[in-house]
């Protein structure tokens, strides 16, 4: 009974046990036992009630004895771990992939299924592998993740610190569930890397790409319901995970990514320019920084430029996303920094959208109103709109001026 019992459990649950020379895989191992392996393997994909690969076990077994120390034998159960049968395009059992210098294309064994067509071919496979090697071929056993290098504002999750990196941070997560033999997780990965970069600059850190590999970390791919990969999710502190549903290009994760954080953002500050630091800190930190010449307070008092000021913050606001820096300065206080963008031909208030990388601007010609405002950003944002390069090619010195008190000026 004892027999028969342990032969039913090894029909049902699998054909090869650890004292067999065939290294059983699994999504958990198959990366580093094959992909990331400079040895020539032979993988048999199969199912445990298919008579055919009854039929092949002893064989493969003999086999793998007999290349033990010169050639790797292992076996999945596509059955169980459909996700590694679907990967490599198995279709039908037994099916044999031989797994050699580039681990990218896998090959068909085409054979016979005895242990010594098994192990010649192997030994074919081998001969040839080594002569790539002689000829100077590079080996593709380079597999998974890029290094680290290429993708260096990526962080790399585990087990271990995920709740701490993740759940307890103030930030927001997109986190990548992935499995280094996906061929969907590669094409994903420079395009992860690339954004990862943006949305580390444009968010100033406030928004973080990571990723997980599901086969090595399971206790975090279980807990998240991870089925298929790659899967990507979105953390807020206090919030439950959410599925991310954009695309899967850079542009579209970063546009993602710069929505979550407008939603969590304050609008940005609006600075009166007082010195030359406060300009060129918010030039230099924004893609664009906007700067308005408001008229004298004699002419306006502090009412008017209070409306002045509210629309602008309006703007700010609605613009968030953006992430573009605000200025303001009075009319006359800072008469290098009007004349290098070309401010006062047309009135006061005015406008002008400095790119401070290229030194180029662009001058709002209509209303200092919402409607006017609305419009010339959205124009900049879609790349519309005239520009000229600023005055003597840089910004100017900047008057140190007190900064308004909020009141009615005085003659």
């Amino acid at each position: 009974l004892g027999t028969v019992a342990c032969t039913l459990f090894l029909t049902v649950n699998g054909f090869y046990s650890s004292s067999d020379d065939v290294v059983e895989l699994t999504p958990a191992n198959f990366n580093g036992e094959v992909l990331q392996s400079d040895s020539l393997w032979l993988v048999e994909f199969y199912a445990p009630w298919c008579g055919h690969c009854q039929s092949l076990t002893p064989h493969w077994k003999k086999a793998a004895t007999a290349l033990k120390g010169v050639v790797k034998v292992g076996a999945v159960d596509a059955d169980q771990h459909k996700s590694l049968g679907s990967q490599y395009g198995i279709r039908g059992f037994p099916t044999i992939k031989i797994f050699g210098s580039n681990k990218n294309k896998a090959e068909d064994y085409q054979g016979a299924r005895s242990s010594q067509a098994i192990v010649d071919s192997a030994l074919n496979s081998l001969r040839s592998m080594v002569k790539e090697r002689l000829d100077g071929k590079s080996s593709g056993s380079e597999q998974g993740r890029q290094s680290s290098g290429g993708r260096k504002d990526v962080v790399d999750l585990t087990d271990d610190d995920f709740d701490n990196k993740v759940l307890n941070s103030d930030d927001i997560w997109l986190v990548e569930f992935y499995a280094p033999w996906c061929g969907h997780c590669k094409n994903l990965e420079p395009e992860w890397a690339a954004a990862a970069a943006e949305v580390k600059e444009q968010t100033k850190g406030k928004v973080k790409l990571g990723a997980v590999d599901a086969t090595v970390h399971q206790m975090l791919a279980s807990r998240y319901g991870i089925q298929g990969f790659p899967t990507i999710k979105v953390f807020r502190k206090g919030e439950q995970p959410e599925d991310y549903e954009g695309g899967r290009s850079k542009a579209d994760i970063v546009a993602r990514a710069l929505d979550l954080y407008s939603d969590n953002a304050a609008p940005p500050e609006l600075l009166e320019i007082l010195n030359g630091d406060i300009l060129k800190k918010t030039c230099e930190d924004y893609q664009l920084c906007i700067i308005a010449a408001l008229p004298h307070i004699l002419d306006t008092g502090a009412s008017g430029r209070n409306a002045y000021l509210k629309v602008m913050m309006k703007m700010a606001e609605k613009y968030k996303k953006k992430m573009w820096g605000w200025l303001w300065m009075e009319a006359g206080a800072q008469m290098d920094l009007e004349q290098s963008l070309g401010i006062g031909g047309f009135g006061y208030p005015a406008m002008a959208a400095v790119n401070y990388r290229k030194m180029k601007f662009a001058l709002l010609k209509g209303s200092f109103s919402e409607q006017g405002i609305h419009e010339f950003l959205r124009d900049l944002s879609m790349g519309r709109g005239s520009t000229a390069t600023v005055g003597g090619g840089a910004l100017p010195n900047i008057n140190s001026v007190e900064p308004w008190d909020g009141k009615d000026g005085e003659v």
